[in-house]
C-alpha cells in the first residue's frame, strides 16, 4: 500500500522494489528458513539491482539513496524475506560505518567491494555476556608495534558464517574502538549457530579472537569513537531497517490473511464474512498503516537531519516490531490449523516477528529510552 504523499520517483521505485521482492525473494523465503542459509545467487541479485549499500554515495558504488526511498526498499525486502532484509541491513551498517568514519584508503578499498557483493560484511558487537549493555564489551585490542592484537569472543553475529570482512568492537587502551578484520586473519575462528527461533537464514556465528593480529591501520575512526559514534550511528541504521522491515512483515501477514479468509469457508460462507475475523483483519490493516506512517516520519526526519531523528527511529522500531508480532499472531489464528504447519509461511512470519522485538534494541530497552524522550518532549 503506497503512501499517498510519496514523490513520483519514490512511488516508482517502491513498485520496482515490490516487483523484485515478488520475483526473487518470496519464492526463496521458505527455503531460506528451512535450510538456514542465504545463497550467493541472491546476494548477486541484490548487488545487481544496487540494493547492497544503497545509501552509499555513487562515487563508492552505491546509489546515494535517500532515507525514505531506502525505507521503502527495506519494507519490500522484509515483506519478501526477513533473513535477506537482515543481510542487506548488516551490509549497510558496515558500509555506512566505513563511509562515515573510515579513512579514504578504507573507503576506496572496501566500499566498492561491499556494494558489488564481492565482499560480504558483518557487524560484530554482541558478546556472550554483552547485549543491550554494549559499553560492557569484553573483547580487547592491544597495540604491538605496527599491529593490534585482538582477544575475546563475539556471539550472535549475523552472517558470520559467510562474511569476508568484520567490523569488530573492542576496548583499546581503555577506550571503545572499532576495527576491520578480514576473515582469513590468523587467530580468528567462527563457529556456526543454528536452530534459531526466527530469521533462520541469517547464518549467525560465534567468533573467537585468539591473539588475532591485524594492522593498526584497520582502526575505524579514532580510539574512543567505537561505541558512541561508530556503533551508535550503525545501530541507528539497523533500527531503521528493522522498523521498515517490520512493516513489510505486517503487510505480508495482512495480504496472506485476506487471501486465505476469502477462500476458506466455514458454516456455509467465507470466513471473511465472520465478524471476529473481520475484527482481526481491521486491526491488522489499521496497525500496518500506522506502522508505515511512523517509519515514513522517521525517514523524513533523518533526511532533514533533525536533531531528534534518532528518537523518531526509536519510536518507529519500538511500535512497528510490536505491531509485527500482533499481526503475525493474528495471521496464524486466521489460518487456524493451516497456519501452524511447516509448509505455512505465516508460521515463519510469527517466528521472525518475535526476533524483531529483540534485535537492534529490545522492546524494554526502547521503552526506557523513549520514556526519557517523552519527559524531555513534554517539557519542550
Amino acid at each position: 500500500m503506497i503512501l499517498s504523499h510519496l514523490t513520483p520517483q519514490q512511488a516508482e521505485r517502491h513498485a520496482e522494489f515490490r516487483a523484485f521482492a515478488d520475483r526473487v525473494l518470496v519464492p526463496q523465503a521458505d527455503r531460506c528458513d528451512r535450510e538456514q542459509a542465504v545463497s550467493r545467487e541472491i546476494v548477486a541479485d541484490l548487488a545487481g539491482q544496487g540494493y547492497l549499500g544503497a545509501p552509499v554515495p555513487k562515487e563508492f558504488g552505491g546509489l546515494g539513496m535517500d532515507w525514505v526511498e531506502y525505507g521503502l526498499l527495506t519494507e519490500e525486502l522484509g515483506r519478501g524475506c526477513q533473513s535477506i532484509r537482515n543481510l542487506v541491513a548488516v551490509e549497510d551498517m558496515v558500509a555506512h560505518s566505513i563511509h562515515k568514519w573510515g579513512t579514504e584508503e578504507q573507503k576506496q578499498q572496501w566500499l566498492p567491494r561491499i556494494t558489488s557483493g564481492r565482499t560480504l560484511a558483518a557487524f560484530a558487537l554482541t558478546e556472550p555476556d554483552v547485549g543491550s549493555d554494549a559499553a560492557a564489551v569484553g573483547t580487547t585490542a592491544t597495540a604491538d608495534g605496527a599491529d593490534v592484537v585482538l582477544r575475546g569472543t563475539k556471539k550472535w553475529i549475523s552472517f558470520a558464517q559467510i562474511a569476508d570482512l568484520f567490523l569488530v568492537f573492542a576496548t583499546f587502551e581503555g577506550q571503545h574502538t572499532a576495527f576491520l578484520v578480514e576473515r582469513d586473519t590468523p587467530g580468528l575462528s567462527v563457529e556456526p549457530i543454528e536452530g534459531l527461533l526466527g530469521l533462520r537464514g541469517s547464518m549467525l556465528g560465534r567468533m573467537t579472537f585468539d591473539d588475532c593480529r591485524i594492522p593498526a591501520a584497520n582502526l575505524v575512526g579514532r580510539p574512543g569513537l567505537g561505541l558512541t559514534f561508530v556503533a551508535s550511528s550503525a545501530l541507528d541504521l539497523g533500527r531503521y531497517s528493522t522498523a521498515w522491515g517490520s512493516v513489510g512483515l505486517a503487510q505480508t501477514c495482512l495480504e496472506a490473511s485476506t487471501e486465505y479468509a476469502g477462500r476458506r469457508t466455514q458454516y456455509g460462507t467465507e470466513i471473511r464474512n465472520h465478524q471476529l475475523v473481520q475484527q482481526l483483519l481491521a486491526d491488522m490493516l489499521t496497525d500496518t498503516i500506522t506502522a508505515r506512517l511512523l517509519c515514513y516520519h522517521a525517514g523524513v526526519s533523518k533526511e532533514r537531519g533533525e536533531t531528534e531523528s534518532v528518537n523518531h527511529t526509536l519510536l518507529a522500531k519500538y511500535r512497528t516490531s510490536t505491531i509485527a508480532v500482533k499481526a503475525a499472531a493474528d495471521a496464524v489464528q486466521i489460518h487456524g490449523a493451516q497456519g501452524i504447519g511447516a509448509e505455512a509461511s505465516v508460521q515463519r512470519h510469527y517466528r521472525d516477528a518475535k526476533v524483531m522485538e529483540i534485535i537492534e534494541g529490545t522492546t524494554q530497552i526502547q521503552q526506557t529510552m523513549l520514556g526519557q524522550f517523552a519527559v524531555r518532549a513534554a517539557r519542550l
